[in-house]
């Protein structure tokens, strides 16, 4: 079939297209022949339909739509019409799959909806950005650079430091005793960090310790004993509110969806039909270093937020 202009696929969207032109199924706004771009058997096919399939092209093809001619997208529409009223006439919509098909878009089209006139009616106010600003950017605004040894039990980290009170090279313990470092041989470097970014009793000892200083006490965290050696620290410069407000918006619209849907079901009487299944067994995950706390991003998709980064001076001259 080489008369097929732009393959249907290309936008993904030939159902919620043709709900959007008037066909021989009677549903859908009446188009007025001033307001048609076409007719086929009798049924006219809007302008706005043709100006929402390019807008859907345009989102797909990243602005490449304008490339192509308006008398081949008049032609896929003119083609999706035929489609469309064939299927009607074979009475194909009555089919048991199709009206499955159907009740599924119409329910996707319509969560869009809702979400769409939440955010409309509830935006994102620029006292909502500047407050979560705040938040991610406040703190000590000072970042550290350390490194650690960590180990399974206290004992073992007490014999170390006794080894590193004599003299012992914190690099080559760490690489051969440091669970975090035997493999990867990096002297147990961390590199830079904010104090948010590690668990509370790690970023606690190495706001205490001084330059150059290791812990003379060994610090427990979920992921065992730790030694560490504060290297060097600096102040943290957070980069301006409207750098990163395009980044804190959606991550907002998010939390206020989420917020939104859990007062929906609260609201609501929902009965969980499916069996609870039996938990499955679960594999201990290997010991690894404290891993940065992003912040929650809650979404219907549980999407993750990307926390600021904070912008990086360098380290002062010793």
């Amino acid at each position: 079939m080489n008369k097929l202009l732009i393959p249907l696929t290309l936008t993904g969207s030939v159902i919620l297209a043709a709900c959007n032109q008037q066909s021989t199924s009677g549903s859908g706004p009446a188009v007025k022949k001033e307001d048609a771009i076409a007719s086929v058997n009798g049924q006219y096919i809007s302008k706005k339909t043709l100006e929402d399939l390019e807008k859907d092209i345009a989102q797909r093809s990243q602005g490449q739509a304008s490339a192509i001619p308006k008398e081949k997208l008049v032609e896929e529409l003119v083609q999706r019409e035929l489609l469309v009223q064939d299927a009607i006439q074979k009475k194909l919509d009555k089919a048991p799959e199709t009206v499955t098909q159907l009740e599924a878009a119409r329910k996707a089209i319509l969560t869009q909806a809702s979400l769409q006139n939440y955010l409309k009616t509830s935006p994102i106010t620029d006292a909502e950005i500047k407050a979560e600003y705040d938040k991610q950017t406040g703190g000590s605004g000072v970042e550290y650079k350390a490194s650690h040894i960590l180990v399974k039990t206290e004992d073992e980290a007490k014999k170390l430091i006794a080894e590193l009170d004599k003299g012992g090279k914190f690099d080559k313990l760490a690489n051969k005793h440091s669970l975090d470092a035997k493999e990867s041989q990096n002297g147990g470097d961390l590199g830079w960090f904010n104090p948010s970014q590690m668990v509370a009793p790690f970023s606690e000892a190495v706001a205490k310790l001084e330059k150059g200083k290791y812990t003379k006490t060994p610090v427990q965290t979920q992921f065992g004993w730790h030694i560490i050696w504060l290297q060097d620290s600096r102040k943290q410069t957070p980069p301006p509110l409207e750098a990163v407000k395009g980044q804190l918006t959606p991550m907002l619209q998010r939390q206020k969806i989420q917020t939104m849907i859990e007062n929906l079901r609260k609201q609501g009487k929902v009965e969980i039909m499916l069996p609870k299944e039996a938990p499955k067994p679960v594999t201990p995950p290997p010991v690894a270093k404290p891993e940065a706390a992003a912040p929650a991003a809650a979404t219907p998709s549980a999407e993750s937020a990307k926390p600021v980064e904070p912008a990086k001076a360098e380290p002062a001259k010793k």
